[in-house]
């Protein structure tokens, strides 16, 4: 009889994708754990990271249209674990065809793929800190959700979609997710490696001072993953969990720069603050969404990574041109 559990990564070509496909591959290779691993993909994926992760099996999926996940059913079989990495994550371009953020951002076809199987799978789906409206300091789970933005809306549509229609899942609000590139560079710029190389160029940069997030080490989102994996595989309870996941520190977006600053010894000086308000992108942005991360740390045990001490190692694996 086969015993391996099957995990299922939906948009494993993104950030957060790859960087836990071969978290889960390491633990395969050295077999701490007995999985068969599968990803989705919009195009087609990179060779280098098919390699880095095999054995696994790629799908052609569109999570707009749920096309291509009877497939998965069929040559991989029903899975143990879902982890939903997909999504439109980029507030400006959400506002700009909201239709489309809808769309993408609230799993419901996948959803309707889930209700195929009993309810021994769990869905775990990446949500953000953008569903809360910005107004106060370290908000909890339990607080009301107030979107400022599309991206936001389409991220409480997807939590409230969820929850009303899954027997088992666990919704992670995650604030920016920081860290070392992936095995296939992606497209989309990285926080810690742009600020270094805006701050390298030796000009003057200007950062919102009024802008607070609790930014969350890659690891640490990719352990709060696999933890929960390993959860609902061991004891098979019932899940209907949701958590912020940021990392521990309440900063502006000045501070988070200082801090790549003072670790490459740049002139701290060329750092110039700003208001949020002085700058028009095209999208609201709420100011203060911080969260109190306690019940991450008191239903895991998990203590997220200090920004400062996530930066260095961003940053050791980040060649200094």
């Amino acid at each position: 009889m086969d015993q391996k559990k099957k995990i299922l990564v939906l948009g494993g070509t993104g950030y957060l994708g790859q960087h836990l496909l071969v978290r889960f591959s390491v633990e395969i290779k050295q077999q701490q754990q007995k999985y068969d691993l599968a990803f989705t993909h919009y195009s087609t994926p990179p060779q280098s990271l098919i390699n880095e992760i095999s054995p696994s099996i790629a799908f052609h999926v569109d999570l707009q249209t749920g096309q291509g996940l009877d497939s998965i059913a069929t040559t991989f079989g029903k899975p143990d674990v879902i982890v939903n990495c997909a999504a439109l994550s980029v507030p400006r371009v959400c506002e700009t065809d909201p239709t489309a953020a809808m769309a993408i951002n609230v799993p419901s076809s996948v959803v309707k793929w889930l209700s195929n199987f009993d309810e021994s799978v769990l869905l775990i789906h990446l949500s953000t800190d953008q569903v809360y409206e910005g107004a106060k300091s370290f908000y909890k789970e339990e607080e009301e959700t107030f979107p400022v933005n599309v991206y936001g809306k389409s991220k409480v549509a997807a939590e409230q979609f969820i929850s009303a229609n899954c027997s088992n899942y666990a919704i992670l609000r995650s604030s920016i997710i920081y860290g070392p590139q992936t095995i296939s560079p992606i497209a989309k710029s990285l926080p810690i490696q742009w600020i270094d190389s805006v701050l390298l160029k030796g000009a003057e940069v200007e950062f919102f001072h009024d802008e607070f997030r609790c930014p969350v080490f890659i690891k640490d989102v990719v352990d709060v993953i696999l933890t929960l994996s390993k959860k609902w595989i061991s004891d098979k309870k019932q899940m209907k969990l949701l958590l912020n996941v940021g990392g521990p520190d309440r900063l502006s977006r000045l501070q988070m720069a200082e801090a790549v600053a003072t670790v490459r010894g740049y002139n701290t000086s060329l750092l110039k603050p700003v208001s949020a308000s002085s700058v028009n992108r095209g999208v609201n942005s709420p100011a203060d969404i911080s969260m109190d991360i306690s019940k991450l740390s008191q239903t895991l045990g998990i203590k997220p990574t200090p920004y400062l001490d996530g930066v260095r190692l961003t940053l050791d694996a980040t060649p200094h041109s």
